[in-house]
């Protein structure tokens, strides 16, 4: 039995490659690195990544998603055996390079959750408050095989700003000359900061003051205090600090926890404070989670959009979402900024989870929606968490045209005693997408280009507009469905008796309907999602920089058959 992504439990170091292996080898099959071979008589999938042969148990699920099981074996010597992470690594189509990192990257993560695993007591989670419990889902991304690489931290880093270990710590603030820092706050800076830090802005501004420099010269920024090591010891920070020009002023303000996502911090003392966002110069999963310094002062205006949009529409009452209300960067590269979000506020008898704890299993052994499902019946949950959190997304999609990535990070499930009442999205600054000609019953849209020059002229694809709805679709079809509901369907079928594939055809029959009651029909067939096939993007292909061509991938739709099957069936 493999160790699956939702299994809460203490591995060994077998257990933990194991997964490691199994995620890459899921990969590889879903992003068409590896070529599948027909072996009549084995129920296994055998596959070919050059002249090598490789072979698991396993199926393909809905989206043509590979489920597999360990060992992973190889060829060798006329027969088989295990393959070893560096052989399978080694047989991938890319340059040496990127082999080496991408290898380097999931020792790390295998060395990370050994340190979890080792040190810290698995936690029981179904009590926790939010963001207490965003950062306790230690399972890491259920996809990619490099779920927690954090290539830059040391053990000593994960132990102190890991979100699994869940250390408290104050932000560092650092001063630099104003020409240098641009902001987007709401209303008055002093004001601002004061309502932030407290007494501690007086303090700031006296070490400030203390360096020679005043909150007339120079303008404050917080910075994560392994970023600010990191870059008081390169250029061009490390030549600023010893000429006095920047000024460290040390750690100030309330407490803070690392979230799942890393870079995003909660506050400890008070919950519905802020969260703030922050540059970090480590590789986690996928990419340096460093913050695009295209889109961080576009920020504010952008998510006041989304909740103009959200709050117009009376069946949006389900759907909240997260403003992203203030941001300030430093040299425009990214390497310092923070955009502070809003924390859910919850009703008394109400509790928020993190949309990726509903495919988690605690550590008995149990799933972490088990009581609920006891309680309420599987149908009529999964019914009702169609209801008030995919809905309101797709909604958005087909009534709007905005499009948000709504993966198991970003979707906040609000509920009573396990029974769904509401989502809430959050993380908008770069992932908020919409077709300007697909637009429809929104307040007009900010103008982005005027805060930032690179969100100027016409639509291209890389910032927040895009140039068809059907492009526009393919960011809720992969987040939403591909890689996110489809986790949790997972889940319920083997461990609760889902009929996945009947599950996802009734989505469809059901989105279609929804089109149907609210006039949307026209609207959904421009989104082009009725075909067989739908564009993921290749996240590994991606990783391992292969040509742009390779970086998407076409995956057959589980959600709406092909029109000669509907002739057939008669839906």
């Amino acid at each position: 039995m493999s160790w699956r992504p939702d299994v809460a439990e203490r591995p060994d170091d077998r257990v933990i490659e194991d997964r490691v292996l199994r995620q890459l080898a899921e990969a590889i099959l879903f992003e068409g690195l590896g070529s599948i071979e027909a072996a009549p008589g084995d129920r296994r999938l055998h596959w070919r990544l050059g002249a090598r042969r490789f072979r698991a148990t396993g199926t393909l699920g809905p989206f043509g998603r590979p489920r597999l099981a360990v060992p992973i074996e190889m060829a060798a010597d006329g027969g088989w055996r295990d393959a070893p992470l560096a052989e399978l690594v080694d047989a991938l189509p890319a340059a040496p390079e990127h082999r080496a990192r991408l290898l380097a990257e999931l020792r790390q993560t295998v060395a990370l959750c050994r340190w979890n695993a080792e040190t810290l007591p698995a936690p029981e989670r179904r009590a926790l408050p939010f963001a207490v419990l965003d950062g306790a889902l230690w399972e890491g991304h259920p996809y990619h095989p490099c779920f927690k690489a954090r290539t830059g931290f040391t053990l000593d880093d994960h132990a102190r700003y890991g979100p699994e270990a869940a250390q408290a710590f104050r932000l560092d603030w650092l001063a630099l000359p104003r020409s240098v820092v641009a902001a987007a706050l709401p209303g008055d800076e002093d004001a601002f900061w004061r309502g932030m830090l407290g007494a501690d802005w007086d303090v700031l501004v006296g070490r400030l003051r203390e360096a020679g420099h005043s909150p007339a010269s120079h303008a404050v920024l917080p910075v994560h205090p392994w970023q600010m090591r990191h870059l008081a010891e390169t250029e061009p920070l490390r030549s600023r600090l010893a000429q006095g020009n920047a000024v460290a002023l040390g750690p100030a303000g309330p407490r803070y926890r690392a979230s799942q996502s890393l870079r995003t911090l909660h506050p400890c003392d008070d919950p519905l404070a802020p969260s703030v966002k922050l540059s970090l110069s480590v590789v986690s999963t996928s990419s340096l989670r460093l913050l695009d310094p295209h889109f961080v002062l576009t920020a504010p205006a952008l998510s006041d959009w989304l909740a103009r949009i959200v709050a117009g529409d009376p069946l949006l009452a389900r759907m909240q979402t997260l403003r992203e209300d203030a941001a300030v960067i430093a040299d425009h590269d990214g390497r310092l900024a923070a955009i502070w979000r809003e924390s859910p506020v919850l009703a008394p008898g109400e509790a928020a989870v993190p949309f990726n704890a509903l495919c988690a299993t605690e550590p008995d052994g149990t799933t972490f929606v088990a009581p609920w499902l006891a309680r309420h019946g599987l149908a009529a949950w999964l019914d009702r968490l169609v209801e008030v959190a995919v809905l309101p997304v797709w909604h958005l999609l087909v009534a709007h045209g905005v499009g948000l990535e709504a993966h198991g990070q970003n979707m906040i499930l609000v509920h009573r005693d396990g029974w769904p009442e509401r989502v809430i999205l959050r993380d908008f600054h770069e992932s908020a997408e919409y077709a300007p000609d697909f637009l429809r019953d929104v307040p007009p849209v900010p103008d982005l280009g005027a805060i930032d020059p690179a969100h100027a002229g016409p639509p291209d694809d890389r910032f927040h507009a895009m140039r068809s709805a059907a492009t526009l679709a393919e960011l809720v079809t992969d987040s939403l469905f591909v890689f996110n509901l489809n986790e949790i369907t997972h889940l319920l079928g083997r461990r609760h008796g889902l009929d996945e594939a009947g599950f996802w055809a009734g989505l469809g029959r059901r989105l279609r309907r929804h089109a149907a009651e609210h006039g949307l029909t026209d609207r959904l067939a421009r989104l082009g999602v009725g075909t067989p096939r739908l564009r993921v993007e290749a996240l590994l292909a991606r990783k391992l920089g292969l040509e742009e061509a390779r970086c998407s991938r076409q995956v057959p739709n589980a959600l709406f058959p092909s029109p000669l099957t509907l002739l057939r069936t008669g839906s």
